[in-house]
């Protein structure tokens, strides 16, 4: 499942990030990754049309996924 947002103005945003520790300092542990190249963005917004992409982008604490384990 592709981890997307709604902004404060109402859009919908993909969150991506540049590397690996960037993803796990921006959302902790238990957030789910994949690596896909950047072409791969015009794929999903065909399927699934998104207004933003937003790069290292830190979500805070309170809206972080969460282990259900």
């Amino acid at each position: 499942m592709i981890d997307m947002r709604t902004t404060r103005d109402g859009r919908t945003a993909v969150l991506t990030y540049s590397a690996l520790d960037r993803l796990k300092s921006c959302c902790g542990d238990d957030q789910p990754w994949l690596v896909a190249p950047s072409a791969f963005l015009e794929q999903l917004r065909a399927i699934r049309p998104f207004d933003l992409v937003l790069l290292d982008v830190e979500i805070p604490e309170h809206e972080r996924r969460r282990s259900t384990t």
